[in-house]
């Protein structure tokens, strides 16, 4: 008992509390939900009509083994992660969106060089926008 109390103090005092560690929701960062949606596709159903299939934010951590450390969200490989919410979802281009679409792909390109990114679709419905 004695041992355990004291093994749960040390985790602690390290940032790697076992309830924190593996729960990454607790350390998910403000305005994303576990049950946000991260990415869709277009699947046949076994009728043949098109279905939309949604992976969520809870998954996609699932999937990566993500985990609190240090009060920071990692991957299995240590990894910190960063959400990116993706524009360009737009029906009808404007004359900037060139532009818009060159900023994010940087952005993007020098996140990915630091954090392991989860790019969010701004289209969450999967529906094709006319």
């Amino acid at each position: 008992m004695l041992r355990s109390l004291l093994l749960s103090a040390a985790l602690a005092c390290l940032g790697l509390s076992t309830t924190v560690k593996n729960n990454p929701s607790k350390c998910m960062p403000e305005g994303i939900n576990k049950r946000d949606v991260v990415s869709t596709s277009v699947v046949r159903s076994s009728r043949g009509r098109p279905e939309y299939r949604k992976i969520t934010v809870e998954q996609k951590l699932n999937e990566m083994k993500a985990r609190c450390r240090r009060d920071k969200l990692v991957d299995a490989s240590g990894t910190e992660i960063r959400f990116y919410k993706l524009i360009g979802c737009w029906g009808h281009p404007s004359p900037d969106d060139q532009d818009v679409l060159e900023r994010q792909n940087r952005e993007l390109k020098a996140l990915r060089k630091r954090y392991r990114v989860i790019e969010m679709t701004c289209n969450p419905s999967g529906e094709q926008i006319p």
